[in-house]
């Protein structure tokens, strides 16, 4: 019997807030995304496996270009990249943001034009810049001051390469330490504030392959407020006003990087794109202005907040078990097929799908299969108390670093991932299997 203290889980408009908008629920438990039981996918693809709603990428990819309609909108590769995902992204007009030899060939084979790429990386190996000089890549993003001669040497006294140079603005903003890039304690870029990118920069304008069109600077990720980019902003065009000054130079381009936060529970807070958009516009016009340099052309990296939202992660309940006061459901996943709750202590808001459920909710634990004790999905949700063995659970907002950061750790192999799009499902990328690891191992 059900009492004031024993809550029934019910599904509300709220509850399905972090999911694809095409998510419904035509029955108690059965949730469906892109007009596909999760629980069908499940059946059909087996588990874990992830699902892409098409349509949810295309869109979020329309509302950036709809919001900076002026500006470059580069789609960060390293959220989450396979075929089907750069097909999307240049269908929907925008470029794209690497970090490898491996993104960049990907993206290239599949037909995506190689001037509307831009190769990022704190330390490019000789392949990568290889790779790109052999692709014809749009940009490079210049790191360190060692690039630069290595550079110039691979491009050769004849060749030509559009280069911009990534700055630190000293600016702390980010989810978590460990995804904070735009302080001066960190791997990535130059700092603006001792004079290690000017030098850079100087050395760069001595290189006559080498064309610097621009600025970068990328203050990390999962970024809830417009008011750190109005910061970086301000110090980046202070930079390109002492630049201007001492060499007469005018660059035609700003990127701001991306880290455009998302909510992963309901509730939680994400950046709002039109404030962002309406501000960093505003606030470049009256620093550029105010410096009496012409506006560069802005450019944006969104790549969590484009198919983050637009993934679900379904597992099947292989174990519950209760110790001392708490429960603990086991699933077939867990760090192998997603990391970050162990890396950046993330957690989210899984449901059951598939069946429905009378029982009360509990205050329930899931954790993943994986030898470790930190392989935990999601601490004390609320989950139907009669959860048992052989029942699926789907995790919303799990499209971006999840299968990029994917391991090999004890040999489960990596999911597939399936895109719905109409009532259809497909299979985008198979299951890694016990012969595909096989086979890397050459033998004794």
């Amino acid at each position: 019997m059900t009492t004031l203290h024993e809550p029934v889980l019910t599904t509300t408009p709220a509850d399905l807030s972090v999911w694809p908008a095409s998510t419904t629920e035509s029955r108690p438990g059965d949730l469906a995304v892109g007009g596909v039981p999760l629980a069908e996918i499940a059946d059909r693809f087996g588990t874990p496996v992830y699902v892409l709603d098409e349509n949810e990428v295309r869109e979020r990819c329309r509302t950036y270009r709809d919001a900076f309609p002026d500006a470059e909108v580069l789609y960060a590769a390293k959220a989450f990249l396979c075929r089907a995902m750069v097909h999307w992204t240049e269908e929907e007009g925008l470029g794209l943001d690497v970090c490898s030899a491996g993104e960049l060939e990907l993206a290239v084979t599949t037909g995506f034009p190689p001037d509307r790429i831009v190769l990022h990386g704190n330390a490019k190996s000789p392949r990568d810049l290889d790779t790109a000089l052999r692709l014809g890549v749009g940009r490079i993003v210049i790191d360190s001051p060692s690039e630069i001669a290595r550079l110039a040497a691979a491009v050769g006294p004849g060749g030509h390469q559009r280069v911009m140079v990534r700055v630190v603005p000293g600016i702390s903003a980010g989810g978590h330490a460990k995804i904070r890039t735009g302080t001066e304690d960190q791997k990535f870029g130059m700092s603006i504030a001792d004079g290690y990118a000017q030098h850079a920069i100087a050395r760069i304008l001595d290189q006559p392959q080498l064309e610097l069109t621009g600025l970068h600077c990328h203050l990390g990720s999962q970024i809830t407020t417009v008011k750190p980019y109005l910061a970086a902003v301000r110090r980046v065009v202070g930079l390109m006003a002492r630049l201007h000054e001492q060499h007469g130079l005018v660059l035609p381009e700003l990127d701001l990087g991306g880290g455009h936060g998302i909510a992963y529970r309901p509730g939680e807070e994400a950046l709002d794109l039109t404030a962002l958009a309406r501000r960093v516009r505003a606030e470049l016009t009256e620093a550029c202005g105010a410096a009496g340099l012409p506006v560069p052309r802005l450019i944006i990296e969104p790549g969590r907040a484009i198919v983050g939202p637009a993934g679900i992660a379904v597992y099947r309940v292989l174990a519950v078990k209760k110790t001392g006061e708490h429960t603990f459901a086991a699933v077939d996943g867990g760090m192998s097929d997603n990391p970050r709750p162990a890396l950046y202590g993330v957690r989210y808001a899984p449901r059951l799908v598939g069946r429905a459920s009378a029982a009360p909710a509990a205050p329930v634990t899931v954790v993943g299969r994986h030898c470790e004790a930190g392989d935990v999905l999601a601490t004390d949700v609320e989950l139907p108390a009669d959860l048992r063995p052989g029942d699926l659970l789907a995790v919303p907002v799990a499209g971006a670093y999840h299968l990029s950061m994917a391991s090999g750790y004890n040999l489960v192999g990596r999911p597939p991932v399936t895109a719905v799009r109409d009532g259809h499902a497909r299979l985008l990328v198979r299951r890694e299997s016990l012969d595909d690891i096989r086979r890397r191992d050459v033998g004794l």
